[in-house]
């Protein structure tokens, strides 16, 4: 046996019994899995002269943690200009602003992202609180939840919006006032791409350099794998590149987007593009949405929010797009339903029993972020066979425990006490696999885990937890990101486990997960990463 790595002297731990192994050190082969498993003198003894040694001195090997829901092209492109997530309030976004446009040159694009609307308090979310220093400056602003933005005057004026406008996207809005003014806010992808195709883009060069660093980073973080939500524009060429030129740190399985209006010829390209790849990424399912967010009224409720918004869905005719699961399914091609609304994730799961009774075939279907659904809809999860795809960190940085923020205010107290039903969907019998949606939240999985442990705002853990009934447990945590991601892959007897046959796919921890405390979890340092038994990240200590 060739062996390509050696970890010694290290705590081996497996997320699928939760405990530590009795062996202090493991092989892998030239395959790229663990072929072996034993003491460090009997381990060592198979390195050969071009094994890669690592003495990990104590640290905890655990299977590789997965990213359950990322867009890594996109949020390397989107995250690139001015960080406002940290703004709390009008005054700090302002500053920011005045900041960045102080280094502008003449005629340049500001471009911001990650702003919060609870920066906005009571008020509309709006343009006019910036108009002073952003006087004649092309701006686009993008919201935290990257399906809204802010456009400058400039901006308007160079898109040429004035008005209203009409698309076929059903949640996307040119929002304007009571005289038909553009406010500055654009819902949806239909009404930003009017800004985003009169501003400058970046070169191709430029996107690969931005995504292979943010690979690197995530790798770096203790990501081994991502389940990609998108492909998007030259998206699955770049990856293409990166993996040939053996850039690519992380294993990515991709599942392209279907929009509304999507006929027969496009829903058979998406078919066909199903398996295609390379080493170390592939197409794998289809991602479609069935609502927007609630912060910008743009999700599918079953009752209105206090505003009168999130009353319809993303697809004009949600029958459409449960034809389009009804296809999906029986070419066997899994799917990924974006449903934040509770009548959302409803009709998501009527789509995939309709389309599972028609032909009796199981298949692994997703609802993707479920942020509040009723007692009556949480226990479909497991009967219907649907994965529970959710980031708990949302609920952490972006809702507050007495429900002031602009999430809980838009829905009221009664479904605001519904957010992210983590503990009730993992009781229910439900696969709840975590994840962050970066670049809507930060990719570090140490606190996408910590999260769904403490629900406290990442900012100050000293503040009260949202829904602490709905915490997971430090194992189910662990296991969200690697059990459960790959059973939802379809990789359980391939990934998720340290042991024998499985992938070299491995995350290295300075701690025991399991007994770290929430609130210190997201410190613990990465202490290396690999994948495909391929060290991808190590740090100086060992």
């Amino acid at each position: 046996m060739r062996t390509r790595l050696v970890l010694s002297s290290a705590r081996l731990l497996d997320p699928g019994t939760g405990t530590f192994l009795p062996q202090t050190a493991l092989a892998v082969s030239e395959s790229g899995r663990i072929a072996a498993l034993g003491d460090d003198r009997e381990i060592r003894a198979l390195a050969g002269a071009g094994t890669e040694v690592v003495d990990l001195k104590g640290a905890v090997v655990t299977a590789g943690l997965v990213d359950g829901h990322v867009h890594p092209v996109t949020g390397a492109e989107l995250t690139h200009g001015l960080d406002l997530s940290t703004c709390a309030d009008l005054s700090d976004v302002t500053a920011a602003l005045a900041r960045a446009v102080a280094e502008l040159d003449r005629g340049d694009w500001l471009f911001g992202w990650g702003l919060d609307p609870n920066v906005f308090g009571g008020t509309a979310v709006g343009i006019a609180p910036f108009d002073t220093v952003l006087d004649e400056i092309p701006a686009f602003l993008l919201l935290f939840d990257a399906h809204s933005a802010l456009a400058s005057r400039r901006a308007l004026e160079l898109a040429g919006i004035d008005g209203p406008r009409t698309f076929d996207q059903a949640s996307a809005e040119i929002v304007c006032d009571e005289r038909g003014r553009p406010t500055g806010l654009l819902q949806e992808d239909a009404a930003c791409e009017l800004v985003e195709r009169v501003a400058p883009r970046p070169t191709r060069a430029d996107k690969r350099a931005r995504l292979a660093t943010a690979l690197r980073t995530m790798a770096a973080a203790g990501l081994t794998g991502g389940h990609v939500m998108d492909a998007n524009g030259d998206s699955l060429d770049l990856l293409a590149e990166l993996d040939a030129a053996g850039e690519l740190p992380l294993r990515l399985r991709v599942a392209p987007w279907c929009q509304p209006g999507v006929d027969a010829d496009g829903i058979r390209a998406l078919i066909e593009q199903q398996g295609t790849g390379g080493a170390l990424w592939r197409v794998d399912g289809v991602k479609l949405f069935m609502d927007g967010t609630i912060d910008n009224g743009t999700a599918w409720l079953e009752r209105p929010d206090c505003h009168g918004e999130s009353t319809h869905a993303f697809w004009p005719d949600p029958e459409a797009y449960t034809h389009v699961i009804g296809e999906l399914h029986r070419a066997g091609v899994p799917t990924s339903t974006h449903a934040i609304g509770d009548a959302a994730v409803r009709h998501a799961l009527d789509a995939v029993e309709k389309a599972a009774g028609a032909t009796g075939r199981g298949l692994r279907h997703r609802v993707e972020h479920i942020e509040t659904v009723p007692d009556d809809t949480v226990h479909r999860f497991a009967e219907l066979g649907v994965l529970a795809s959710m980031q708990p960190t949302h609920c952490c940085d972006f809702t507050r425990a007495d429900h002031t923020d602009n999430w809980s205010r838009r829905l009221g107290e009664e479904r605001a006490s519904r957010a992210w039903r983590c503990r009730d969907l993992w009781d229910s019998g439900a696969t709840v696999v975590l994840g962050s949606d970066w670049p809507i939240a930060p990719f570090p999985p140490l606190g996408v885990m910590a999260g769904a442990r403490h629900r406290r705002p990442t900012r100050d853990l000293t503040q009260p937890p949202h829904g602490p009934d709905q915490a997971l447990t430090p194992l189910e945590a662990l296991r969200g990101m690697t059990v459960n991601a790959a059973f939802a892959a379809g990789e359980e007897h391939d990934a998720g486990r340290v042991a024998i046959g499985y992938r070299a796919d491995l995350t290295v921890l300075g701690a025991d997960p399991l007994t770290t405390g929430a609130a210190e979890l997201a410190e613990v340092p990465v202490v290396l990463t690999a994948v495909d038994g391929r060290v991808t990240h190590r740090s100086e200590s060992v």
